[in-house]
Formats: structure tokens, C-alpha cells, sequence
């Protein structure tokens, strides 16, 4: 099923990539004239974000306490996986499940090659096969986007701005006294920050972007959206223990646990109201196709 791209989806996407690069061309530029004998230390920190983008997929796993099952084990979920990557033109990921109330899924690993999609037993659980579909579809589509490379890229000197706000002052070298080093951590902070709100303001769109891509692989936008319906009313009914011990998944989750306005302005996902909607949206195209 074909249907017009979405140039505003993609034009904020750009934009939002556009004022990273910038913020972080000066910020680069900054660094290297106020840390001209710190760089070891960055250096080190770059080799720690290389090591965590190669294995983020088992990080990401074990922290979830999700392992990897077999097509003996989940015979129809890995039917279900294959044939979405048929219809998706993908090669089949690693199928893990996670032993957890919290309905959600999530996918992980750096490369198409390299992926793994994440069900919880709360997920198989909470929807019908259709809207399964639907979530496996969306996580699919974050794979073929390659989102977990992207995002990894886009965070790389954010954690380092965050690294000279903590321990600036090692960093300084012979500049370790006075107003430079204070201004040198002052700048850090102010690029944290703004680079924090606009990486999670693109999660935000390529979430968008990877429940666009699940319609077009089902055909079932109205799938997806009554499964983002499902786990929202089954979240309210997850102790709250589960929910505080999963919170630091939720750049990964298909629906983010979160709350207050913080949370909300924090949150790497859009609303699942304004997600229902574009979904509706995209029924409508796809009826007059």
C-alpha cells in the first residue's frame, strides 16, 4: 500500500538534525580551544559510546531481563516476525521476550543485521493478533530506519557536554583556576540541555515516522492504534514497583512510561492520543487511495 509521503514529518525531522549539527559544530569548535590538554579524557569517553553503540542490543536486553527464545518455544510470534520482514523487505531479527506485567515492546541493535525485537509476556498478554501485528510492525519499521544508529550519533556529544558540566574541571589542563573554566562548563551545561530537548524532539518524530511505516507494512493503521488504546488502559493496572524498575527503557518502549509535565516535555514518544490520530489520518489516505 502506497501513499503520499509526509514532507512535514520529514521537514521537522531535518530541521530538528539541522540545529543539532550546528549546536554541535560549536560546540566541538569550543571544546577544543578551552580543553586543549583534556583531550585523553575525551577520547576515552568516545571509545566508551563506541563500545556501548556495538553492544547497546545486549545492554538494552539485560536490563530488561529479556532473553532470546526460540521459533520452538513462540512458534507463532516468530511466523508473525517472519512474515512482517517478508512484507517489509528486512531480514529477520532475534525474537526475545521479557517476563514482565508491563505491556510494551521495543527493538534494539545497531544494524538491520544486528537487530533484535522485544515482546513482554504483559504485551501477549494485552492484545489480539492484529494489534500485535501492529507493534511488531512499528518495531520493524524503527529497525528499517535504522533509528537506534541514528539516535545513538545524535546523543554522542550531548554525553559528552554532560561529561565537561561533571568533571569540567579535570578536563581543563592547565586552566584549571579562574573564569575560563566556569565559562567552559557554563557553555557545556546550555549545549546539554538544548541538545537534550531536540534529540528528544526527534524520538519524538521518528516515532511518528515508525508508526507510518507499520501502517504501510500491515495495511492496518487502525491496528496499531487500537493497540496503543489496549496498553494505555492496561498500563494503569501495572504495580507500580514494575513501572519504577522499567522506567529507563523508555527511550526503547513502543509507549514510555512517564509522568507530570517534566515527563511529558522529557518524553521520547509523542502523546498516544496525537499517535491515534495521525493513525486515524493515515486510515482515511490509505480508504481513498
Amino acid at each position: 500500500m502506497q501513499w503520499n509521503t509526509d514532507w512535514g514529518l520529514r521537514g521537522r525531522m531535518a530541521f530538528t538534525m539541522f540545529l543539532l549539527f550546528a549546536l554541535y559544530l560549536v560546540f566541538v569548535g569550543f571544546i577544543t580551544l578551552y580543553f586543549q590538554g583534556g583531550m585523553l579524557p575525551l577520547i576515552l569517553l568516545g571509545g566508551f559510546a563506541i563500545a556501548q553503540y556495538f553492544f547497546s542490543d545486549k545492554l538494552a536486553l539485560r536490563s530488561m531481563g529479556a532473553r532470546e527464545v526460540s521459533a520452538d518455544e513462540y512458534p507463532e510470534l516468530h511466523r508473525m516476525v517472519e512474515r512482517l520482514c517478508q512484507q517489509a523487505d528486512l531480514p529477520k531479527p532475534k525474537v526475545a521476550v521479557a517476563d514482565t506485567q508491563v505491556p510494551n515492546a521495543f527493538a534494539t541493535g545497531r544494524n538491520q543485521q544486528n537487530a533484535t525485537v522485544a515482546v513482554t509476556t504483559g504485551l501477549l498478554a494485552t492484545l489480539d493478533d492484529d494489534e500485535l501485528e501492529g507493534v511488531m510492525a512499528h518495531e520493524l519499521a524503527h529497525v528499517k530506519n535504522r533509528d537506534v544508529m541514528v539516535m545513538t550519533i545524535a546523543s554522542f556529544l550531548s554525553t559528552i557536554a554532560f561529561f565537561v558540566v561533571r568533571w569540567g574541571w579535570l578536563l581543563s589542563g592547565n586552566n584549571r583556576q579562574g573564569a575560563p573554566v566556569i565559562v567552559a562548563i557554563g557553555v557545556s551545561l546550555v549545549v546539554w540541555v538544548v541538545s537534550f530537548l531536540l534529540i528528544r524532539t526527534l524520538s519524538r518524530y521518528r516515532e511518528y515516522s515508525a508508526d507510518r511505516g507499520a501502517a504501510l507494512i500491515t495495511g492496518k493503521p487502525a491496528a496499531l492504534a487500537s493497540a496503543l488504546v489496549s496498553i494505555s488502559g492496561r498500563m494503569d493496572r501495572v504495580p507500580k514497583e514494575d513501572l519504577r524498575d522499567e522506567a529507563e527503557m523508555n527511550a526503547f518502549f513502543i509507549i514510555p512510561i512517564r509522568s507530570g509535565f517534566i515527563g511529558k516535555l522529557a518524553s521520547t514518544h509523542p502523546s498516544t492520543e496525537n499517535r491515534i490520530e495521525r493513525l486515524r489520518e493515515l486510515e482515511r489516505e490509505m480508504e481513498t487511495a
